[in-house]
């Protein structure tokens, strides 16, 4: 059983409500309904029991939030012993071009400031980083979004990340001076795997603005989208930090184009009032 149900419990035990207690926990109250009801068919008995409008503990309640309390208090002190160790693990939920250009330096910085500490990258969708946050599978989720997509989760804005289109230097439209819409009409495009948030936003303006366009390649691997651009035709949309490199290098061109709905922000998104372990605090100074 999660540990998380057995907070949840104490909670609601404390609050004598689902409602003060979801509130607290930053849950929806379905939420808080159903870790409850879970709790209850684990170990057959129900733990709660209403009089009137107040909320009360059944005989059994009383029991099990007695060992709860130990389970949780003995937990908090394994967690805050391995943290003054320099143990235990960290793990970062991120998309592949936070994972391959933003994130190794630091990576590096945290393994020489904790040499025991175990930390696990893991490249993921979106969406699903969303969920394992949400779930306690990661610890801390790092995205490009416009906007927060869970307002039940924690989110804190890191910086602007620029999104930049980008050709061979050969390109017709390298040689524009400032590309506008109509200049994308009918081009071959090399996309993003079709859940990529920003091929979403991408996809979403040329639509509106009935700009028609070919998807000639789909990668989800910025390495090859770039190897499709400078050995071949087509433009892509990718952020700035994986192709400066080759930018600075002269292999890619940075087309001159710009569009308010074509944005994004590099986002932190955790659980609320996630205990956080030394490693973690000092790993989000670095984002900062």
């Amino acid at each position: 059983m999660d540990l998380t149900y057995f907070q949840t419990f104490r909670e609601v035990a404390f609050h004598q409500s689902f409602t003060k207690a979801a509130g607290e926990l930053g849950y929806a109250q379905s939420s808080v309904t159903m870790q409850i009801q879970k709790l209850e068919q684990s170990y057959g008995v129900k733990l709660f029991e209403r009089y009137g409008k107040s909320l009360r503990l059944t005989s059994a309640g009383e029991e099990l939030l007695k060992i709860a309390v130990q389970m949780l208090n003995l937990y908090q002190q394994s967690k805050e012993t391995l943290t003054l160790q320099g143990g235990g693990t960290l793990t970062i939920g991120t998309i592949d071009s936070l994972a391959s250009y933003y994130l190794p330096a630091m990576i590096q910085h945290l393994r020489q400031k904790y040499p025991t500490l175990t930390i696990r990258l893991q490249p993921d969708r979106e969406t699903a980083i969303v969920e394992k946050v949400r779930e306690g599978d990661y610890d801390i989720g790092l995205l490009l979004e416009s906007k927060p997509s869970d307002p039940t989760l924690e989110w804190v804005k890191i910086r602007e990340e620029p999104l930049v289109l980008l050709a061979s230097p050969d390109h017709p439209l390298a040689a524009i001076g400032e590309i506008t819409l109509e200049h994308l009409s009918d081009i071959e495009w090399i996309m993003t795997e079709a859940s990529c948030n920003y091929r979403i936003m991408l996809e979403r303006v040329l639509q509106e603005q009935k700009v028609p366009y070919r998807v000639g390649l789909e990668l989800g691997n910025p390495e090859a989208i770039k190897r499709c651009l400078i050995t071949g035709s087509g433009i892509a949309l990718l952020p700035l930090m994986a192709a400066n490199e080759e930018i600075q290098r002269g292999e890619l061109a940075a087309l001159p184009f710009q569009h308010p709905d074509i944005r994004l922000d590099l986002q932190m998104v955790m659980r609320p009032k996630k205990w956080m372990s030394h490693s973690l605090q000092d790993f989000i100074e670095l984002l900062h």
